[in-house]
């Protein structure tokens, strides 16, 4: 969980067999910690503001020069799966 430079502000959950999901662009208050246990349902995040302020070594911002929450031009969730630490289509675990 923090800031992932083109990920922006990033929770990365990672299950008994491996897998590791993470969520994108998600807000900077945190819902769920390192060492929290997680099931299936639970709100563990909320999608983040296209700006965030006060991240040391940011170097995303849109042509305003605002920074932004990652590489991204607006608010939106992005998720990522990994197995054996290859990303994977999340459609195929997914029901």
């Amino acid at each position: 969980m923090g800031f992932l430079g083109g990920g922006g502000h990033t929770i990365t959950l990672t299950s008994n067999e491996g897998i590791k999901i993470s969520y994108c662009h998600v807000s900077p208050n945190y819902i769920v910690f390192e060492g929290f246990s997680i099931v299936q349902g639970q709100i563990i995040g909320h999608v983040g503001p296209k700006y965030v302020y006060n991240v040391p070594g940011n170097k995303y911002h849109d042509s305003s020069g605002r920074p932004t929450n990652g590489a991204t031009t607006g608010c939106h969730l992005h998720i990522g799966f990994r197995i054996n630490g290859a990303y994977v289509n999340p459609l195929n675990y997914l029901q």
